[in-house]
């Protein structure tokens, strides 16, 4: 049999973090600057991290940031610059040689760049050329061939102009990089309790009984939430990890903050037990849990189903006990990877449990059945009345810092007319766009088949981010024209259409000085909290402008919404809000008063109606929704056509990663060192192919659409992951994303449940 390869035995967080923080900032050349960070990140009257969107900690904490934000801060805040000279000349094909590490580690952009195909080199221009070439492509082409692309880094005052622009130009075409991640949590939210988002406070982690972790790692990916979690244990509280992967922040786990740990290099084991069910097997996990409750409930009539709660409050019961009823044990424990005892384990916590939250993350989303396995989580939730009480509720733990409030801010394709009569409202002789617009996956669609004609992205790294990322970074070439508008470089930038504009914009970090005055910004986090974000340091070029600046003379110079005062807006921030608070009206409640409450208080919740069991549904209940298990997802298809020989694949981050930025090859929490092309598999999966931990291998796309999809010459490991299963690192194994399937009815890409075989590497002739 393979050899296992071990995690190592020091603590996630701990010592580790404290050295990776001021590694980080040490690298950029400004370590000096790390206890200023401290100070003012997360914080009122600071900036907002530009990492996860976890939300802050109220009071006056000495330190409300992590590992992962600080390097966050750290890249941000660095004084490298990328200038007129790194670009006049320059090539696509030279950005293309780089790689994703050394893109970003050049530093910030300093300066506007035109690409043009006719040269074939990039050049550096200034601002009034840019816009004008802006406007001079996009009057050529027509609005509906053009799509405007929102990451969740952007402000709330960016996103609401950018959306703003958009329409008034013509486009209905808005994807988000919520159509990237949590889009299938919205939609199954939305149909179940009538909230598109969480509906859990800070306040509840630190009053739940129970914890059921799904599909996430947070010691990596929200070491925030790994901290309130260990906080949450400390105190007695019970955590149950459900993911493949045994994950070192769930067995080994130690808060920097705590000097006792940290003194000792030692730490706790956060999770009382890790489930490790099948990629794709949380669907059949939940339903098992829910299936042992229901025998439960019948062996001890009223003792586990909080029966008034389901009949005053919800709709749906009876469909779902059918539906559980038949389910078979052998089918739900075939399907989910865990044995019959686990699930009823699973269900006696929880039955005993007064207070449960549910957290999930990309692990839920990025799967066929993503929409009906995230609505399992609000069905069990809703058997015991675990929303709408203190320390109980879902919890769609967001990545990018306020990819919600880009949401809130109508920075999507479709929203609704009560919306948009606003907006034209509040502009008189405004006429938007109202067509339902396309989403991410409509937009690659668009790229391949030539019908979308330019892609103008506010931050983002959208041919990374996408399915089949090396035929949209080619599609991208052969569009009439691109735009971004960015921080620092990344792959997409090298990607140019036949005329190509990199716009430099200020980050959360830098401070924002306008004609107006010193501007601040707003975002929103996953707990429905909207906070006031001020740069501290000054910016490195001037330049650089803002987000909210360069949308408005963008919009300016386009034409777009002649009756909007965007001048005004480039100026003053709060005119915007202004203008926001009146369009939210009747749409999204909470925005009474923006800007008074945001300069006086620095941040302010949003009512979320589901946590206060106000259901916002047709009938004003909580919808049980019962879904079968599919026999047509593309692993089981490939399984039927290639055997055991087909694996499931899921992407994954390495530590030393946030989202597309890459700030090292090593993964210290799995103990890879200097490499990022590694696929982790089941030892028994790698005996039976003949291989051996370390061995090079090819991996093939088994999703029969005519697309060859194969990666070549990854480093093999085995790994305490369950057979049929395997795991690589996002983006090297991007390219084996196949575009041409989808979540059910979010349309978001299948990273984490893609069929593949993997075979020894053929050996290749140099050259």
């Amino acid at each position: 049999m393979a050899r296992k390869r071990t995690q190592g035995t020091s603590p996630a967080g701990g010592r580790g973090a404290l050295r990776a923080t001021v590694r980080a900032w040490s690298r950029q050349g400004i370590a000096l600057k790390l206890v200023g960070s401290f100070l003012h990140a997360n914080k009122v009257g600071g900036f907002d991290c530009p990492g996860c969107a976890f939300p802050d900690k109220a009071g006056h904490p000495l330190v409300d940031s992590c590992e992962q934000g600080q390097k966050a801060i750290a890249w941000e805040m660095t004084r490298k610059a990328v200038g007129a000279d790194f670009f006049d000349g320059r090539t696509p094909a030279q950005l293309q040689a780089m790689g994703d590490f050394d893109l970003e580690f050049q530093g910030r952009l300093t300066t506007p760049v035109l690409y043009e195909a006719s040269v074939g080199a990039y050049r550096a221009i200034g601002w009034d050329e840019a816009y004008a070439i802006a406007a001079r492509e996009l009057r050529a082409l027509p609005p509906t061939s053009v799509a405007f692309y929102a990451s969740g880094r952007s402000s709330n005052e960016a996103a609401f102009l950018w959306q703003l622009a958009a329409r008034g130009y013509g486009s209905p075409n808005l994807p988000d990089s919520s159509n990237f991640c949590h889009e299938p949590s919205h939609y199954a939210l939305k149909q179940s309790i009538g909230v598109g988002k969480g509906t859990c406070t800070l306040d509840d982690f630190e009053r739940a009984e129970l914890f059921l972790v799904v599909g996430q790692n947070p010691a990596s990916n929200h070491p925030r939430m790994m901290a309130a979690l260990y906080e949450a244990k400390q105190r007695g509280a019970t955590i149950l990890a459900i993911n493949p992967l045994r994950e070192r922040g769930f067995t080994h786990f130690s808060d920097p903050k705590n000097l006792g740990e940290l003194a000792s290099g030692r730490g706790i084991a956060v999770a009382d037990a890790i489930y490790q069910v099948a990629i794709g097997g949380d669907f059949a996990a939940l339903k098992g849990v829910m299936k042992a409750l229901l025998e439960m409930e019948r062996a001890a009539p009223r003792s586990v189903f909080d029966h008034d709660f389901i009949a005053q409050h919800t709709e749906g019961f009876d469909a779902l006990i059918a539906d559980l009823d038949a389910c078979d044990w052998e089918v739900l424990v075939d399907r989910s990877g865990l044995q019959e005892a686990q699930m009823r384990e699973i269900a006696a916590h929880y039955a005993r449990a007064k207070a449960t939250m549910i957290t999930w993350c990309m692990g839920l989303t990025h799967h066929p059945d993503a929409v009906a396995t995230i609505q399992q989580v609000v069905n069990l939730l809703l058997l015991r009345g675990n929303i709408g009480r203190p320390g109980t509720g879902a919890m769609p733990v967001r990545g990018h810092s306020n990819v919600q409030g880009d949401r809130t801010m109508g920075a999507t394709s479709q929203v609704s007319d009560k919306y948009l009569d606003n907006i034209e409202a509040t502009f008189p002789g405004l006429a938007l766009c109202r067509d339902a617009g396309r989403d991410a996956a409509a937009v690659v669609d668009g790229l391949f088949d030539g019908s979308v004609r330019a892609l103008l992205s506010l931050g983002g790294n959208f041919g990374v981010a996408a399915p089949d990322s090396p035929r949209v970074l080619a599609a991208l070439e052969r569009c009439r024209f691109t735009l971004h508008v960015a921080t620092k470089l990344n792959r997409t930038h090298c990607h140019p259409g036949e005329i190509g504009l990199l716009l430099p914009t200020l980050g959360r970090t830098d401070r924002d000085l306008r004609p107006g005055g010193e501007q601040c910004i707003s975002t929103e986090d996953s707990s429905s909290t909207v906070r006031a974000s001020r740069g501290v340091q000054a910016p490195i070029s001037e330049l650089q402008r803002s987000e909210p600046a360069i949308v408005a003379e963008l919009a300016q110079a386009i034409g777009a919404a002649p009756s909007v005062p965007w001048g005004e807006f480039a100026d003053d921030y709060a005119s915007i809000r202004d203008r926001i608070e009146r369009c939210q009206r009747g749409v999204n409640v909470g925005f009474d008063g923006f800007n008074e409450r945001l300069m006086r208080d620095g941040r302010f919740m949003l009512p979320n109606a589901a946590a206060h069991r106000q259901w916002n549904t047709a009938n004003g209940k909580a919808r049980f929704m019962a879904h079968a298990l599919r026999e047509d997802t593309p692993v089981r298809l490939a399984r039927r056509t290639h055997g055991d020989a087909a694996l499931t694949l899921m992407t994954m981050r390495a530590h030393d990663q946030f989202n597309t930025t890459v700030y090292s090859s090593d993964d210290r929490y799995r103990g890879v060192e200097g490499d990022r092309r590694v696929v982790f598999l089941n030892a028994d999966d790698l005996a039976r192919r003949g291989l051996r931990d370390g061995d090079r291998v090819d991996i093939e796309c088994l999703v029969d659409d005519g697309h060859v999809r194969r990666v070549e010459a990854f480093t093999a490991r085995a790994w305490d992951i369950p057979p049929g299963c395997c795991a690589a690192y996002y983006p090297e194994a991007s390219s084996l994303i196949a575009s041409s399937v989808y979540a059910a009815g979010a349309h978001t890409p299948l990273y984490k449940e893609m069929p593949v075989k993997v075979t020894r590497a053929v050996a290749r002739t140099p050259g």
